[in-house]
């Protein structure tokens, strides 16, 4: 039981890290980053705060929504058999309020975390027209950060211990709404990908944070989080014993 316990925080600490190598990596190639964050990124991009930091206030939000829309769903469906959140298990009104908070604390170090990526990896666009070998290594840069943010998500999400924010959210809507995850989070990608939009072009004249890497990891991601647990699930499964 304690080694799999030790399995289990091991490989949820490192999907943590792996997601946010990959969000950094996104934002770093300049081609458009993940539509999650693509609100924080655009805000850091026009205003010039940290990522990480306007990544804090974006997860905040998103905190403070799940647990209104837990609570809508708990009193809507309280007589009947609603399942909670899935990322927690089949858990009780209480642990999933819990769960929900304890995603501040989790988004605090995670976008510590963020920040640090920021600072070490440099910008790969020069700000002008890219030359052709330029753009193959943005190219190449944005692939491994689709790669490391499913991989990531997959990681972190398979352990079932605290979701990270823009994954819990996407899961409370679902929840409350009564739709699947995937058709949600296509959704929540969009009013995303457009608020953004419209900060880029209200505020600075020109788009912001997304751009053809957005679309790319939109579709990318989720077919990364696929594959890997498609190989590796069962795995980690058995050496972590995480309960289904």
């Amino acid at each position: 039981m304690r080694q799999s316990a030790v399995y289990r925080t091991f490989f949820y600490l490192l999907g943590l890290l792996f997601l946010a190598l990959g969000l950094t990596l996104n934002t770093k190639a300049g081609l458009g980053v993940s539509a999650i964050i693509s609100v924080s990124s655009s805000i850091s991009e026009v205003f010039g705060y940290s990522f990480g930091n306007t990544t804090l206030g974006l997860y905040s939000v998103f905190i403070v929504l799940e647990i209104i829309l837990h609570t809508v769903r708990d009193r809507r469906y309280e007589k009947e058999t609603a399942q909670a959140l899935k990322n927690a298990g089949r858990k009780n009104r209480r642990l999933v309020l819990l769960m929900d908070i304890l995603q501040l604390p989790l988004s605090i170090v995670f976008t510590r975390v963020l920040n640090v990526f920021s600072a070490v990896i440099p910008d790969l666009s020069s700000g002008g027209k890219s030359t052709p070998g330029e753009m193959a290594v943005r190219v190449a840069v944005l692939l491994t950060a689709i790669a490391f943010t499913g991989i990531g998500a997959a990681m972190s999400l398979d352990m079932r211990i605290i979701p990270n924010p823009g994954d819990g959210i996407v899961q409370a809507i679902a929840d409350c709404v009564r739709k699947e995850v995937g058709f949600t989070k296509n959704c929540v990608d969009v009013v995303n990908i457009l608020i953004s939009t419209f900060i880029g072009l209200f505020f600075a004249g020109h788009l912001a944070g997304v751009g053809i890497g957005t679309i790319l990891a939109v579709i990318g991601v989720g077919r990364v989080i696929s594959v890997f647990n498609r190989l590796f699930y069962e795995k980690m499964n058995r050496l972590a014993c995480v309960e289904v």
